[in-house]
């Protein structure tokens, strides 16, 4: 008698299965791509060779790995690419509106909106290895990994192979039915699954995400240099934020959404469906000298399981002391850079000295 050989499973079943686990575990929208990415290999390298990734020297440490998933994980064949909204559940139609006033506001302390609930590295990391083990359990054990912004992966191109979205003139993800507030994560795996048909770029001749970056980091169509960047100058960047950006950041103290705002595809915005993005610590109102006030023990305290968290006490008050810089002037303003003039770090005393002579007075 000969051996029998093992039933290969219904990858198309497979695929309508993922999908249907997917929305169950949060997902709002779940593809599958193949991993040939040789077609972005030369605009990574050029990018790279332009020093556009400042200081992210993890962008260029991997080589084209970063473009080549079957290196980064042998065995590799498909990759399963996952999109999950991220405006808070309750967030209001005119949200646009409101966070533009926000701007407006010299006293406020903007803050990146995905940024202001937990921190979406662990939220959808543990919900695509969710989605991993009910694969397993139906076809038994397989090559994957899971990823969320946590390795040399090209996550953008993949989703955009994936029919996700298109890649809009601001380098960010762009979907028809839900703008670009969304997180995306993936799982790479050895299974043969048929792939989904990439969907066609819609922006036309829209370039409101070009016309009101407040530093000029979008060079062109879909060329972004990060060293001008807000969220890299704000979040990425360890040292001192070159003078000549501290006044184009005005309020904003982590991250930046001003494409985003712009972006009339951003209409058609999702809410999470999930609560894990809903608004904490007043984030989404709170004033720069209030959040200038807190220690290092409230910082870690009260931003325990956010994003924030990454960047540490020193940053975050440097990212203040350039947002009260840019505040109006007042007693208030003037009395709590004053408090930190003599703070033990260098870099926070730099950006103190300069935002006191902003206001017109001396250390």
């Amino acid at each position: 008698m000969s051996a029998q050989l093992p039933v290969q499973p219904d990858f198309p079943a497979l695929a309508q299965a993922i999908k249907a686990w997917g929305a169950e575990l949060g997902f709002a929208d779940v593809r599958i791509a193949d991993i040939d990415l040789a077609g972005h290999e030369a605009g990574l390298q050029a990018w790279l060779d332009a020093g556009h990734h400042g200081e992210m020297d993890y962008m260029a440490s991997h080589g084209m790995k970063r473009a080549r998933p079957a290196e980064l994980v042998p065995g590799t064949v498909r990759v399963i690419s996952a999109r999950m909204d991220y405006l808070p559940m309750e967030t209001p139609h005119d949200w646009r509106t409101r966070e533009r006033l926000r701007q407006d506001d010299p006293q406020a302390a903007v803050v990146s909106i995905y940024a202001r609930g937990r921190d979406y590295h662990k939220v959808l990391r543990n919900r695509l290895q969710a989605l991993a083990e009910k694969v397993k359990a139906a076809v038994g054990e397989y090559g994957y990994r899971v990823f969320t912004d946590s390795a040399p992966v090209m996550e953008l191109p993949l989703a955009q192979k994936a029919g996700l979205g298109w890649r809009g003139k601001h380098t960010l993800l762009l979907s028809r039915e839900a703008g670009s507030t969304f997180f995306i994560g993936e799982i790479l795996v050895d299974l043969p699954l048929p792939v989904d048909e990439p969907t066609g770029a819609h922006c036309g001749q829209c370039s409101a995400c070009i016309a009101v970056c407040p530093t000029g980091a979008i060079l062109g169509p879909g060329r972004l240099d990060a060293r001008r960047c807000i969220s890299y100058l704000t979040i990425e960047l360890k040292g001192a934020i070159p003078e000549e950006f501290r006044p184009l950041i005005g309020n904003r103290i982590y991250g930046c959404d001003d494409c985003q705002l712009a972006c009339p595809w951003n209409k058609f915005a999702q809410r999470a469906t999930v609560p894990d993005f809903d608004e904490r610590n007043g984030l989404g109102t709170a004033g720069l000298i209030e959040l200038f006030g807190w220690s290092e023990i409230d910082f870690n305290r009260r931003l325990e399981g956010s994003p924030i968290r990454r960047i540490g006490h020193e940053r975050w008050l440097r990212n203040l002391a350039v947002g009260l810089g840019n505040a109006t002037t007042s007693d208030e303003v003037v009395g709590a850079l004053r408090a930190r003039a003599d703070h033990p770090s260098a870099l926070v005393r730099e950006h103190v000295a300069w935002a006191l002579a902003r206001h017109g007075q001396a250390v």
